[in-house]
């Protein structure tokens, strides 16, 4: 070996790949082409009534792919205590965490070489709601196994709503906040006109059925069972409730994310 020449040592690399909100045609160049590098994608199997999300990361690998040209790793998602609520919520999700992590770690570990790429799909895009950046640093701390990750962002939930509704996400000179249904169900945020609300299992939006408001709602944006509303929340709340219903029980989960958006006040202040 050349005198003064440093050893690089190969480790496996992993790319979180934001994958958009159902639609193929919304993948980046980018994220194709990160599709392209991969030798392993890793899936979390979500349990039978849920298949369908699999389905969809695999008709999106077929849309850009040759077929039969890559390799999957499926393993069963840790169930999450849902009923957990107050301060017993954060702890809940944190111990979610931990089990996908072990999760991750193995799979990384045994179905992906030392010199290999790894991929994991997240919906939307890796930084807004989702756990598997903070997953991946946890696995990272536990010192077991050694990897390098990048980030290729995607088309959020929120921006393919907006865009369905041909809205913008805010108005001239005014701030946007995006929060929970959890959140949304304690009050309505202060000094923000129009807010997005994800990750509402209990339609929050309910309790402002007597505002002066408008709702932009959609479920499974971007997927062939889209389904989108809108209008002021006392008409178009009943609607999206009945079609909410309807929608769970047909397929046995649902994904929805809305826009509430407040009118200015009648006496002309902001």
């Amino acid at each position: 070996m050349v005198s003064g020449m440093r050893q690089t040592r190969v480790v496996r690399k992993i790319h979180v790949i934001g994958i958009g909100a159902g639609d193929p045609d919304q993948l980046t160049l980018q994220a194709v082409k990160a599709l392209r590098s991969t030798d392993v994608f890793f899936l979390l199997d979500k349990g039978e009534v849920k298949s369908d999300l699999t389905q969809l990361r695999r008709d999106m690998l077929d849309a850009h792919l040759p077929e039969g040209s890559y390799r999957v790793v499926e393993a069963r998602d840790p169930e999450r205590d849902r009923a957990a609520g107050g301060p017993a919520y954060s702890p809940a999700v944190g111990d979610w965490r931990s089990a996908r992590a072990g999760i991750y770690e193995r799979l990384i570990a045994e179905e992906l070489d030392e010199s290999g790429t790894g991929a994991f799909l997240v919906w939307g895009d890796p930084a807004l709601y989702d756990s598997t950046l903070g997953i991946l640093e946890e696995v990272l701390e536990r010192g077991a196994v050694r990897f390098t990750y990048d980030v290729v962002p995607g088309v959020s939930s929120v921006s393919a709503l907006v865009a369905r509704h041909r809205t913008g996400l805010n108005r001239v000179a005014r701030p946007v906040q995006i929060t929970t249904g959890r959140r949304l169900a304690e009050g309505f945020p202060d000094g923000v006109d129009d807010v997005v609300v994800m990750l509402d299992a209990h339609q929050a939006f309910r309790r402002y059925a007597e505002e002066d408001m408008d709702i932009y709602w959609g479920a499974y944006i971007g997927t062939p069972d889209e389904i989108l509303v809108s209008g002021p929340i006392a008409e178009a709340g009943p609607r999206i409730e009945r079609l909410r219903a309807e929608a769970r029980e047909r397929k046995g989960w649902i994904m929805d994310t809305y826009l509430l958006r407040r009118h200015p006040s009648r006496d002309g202040r902001d």
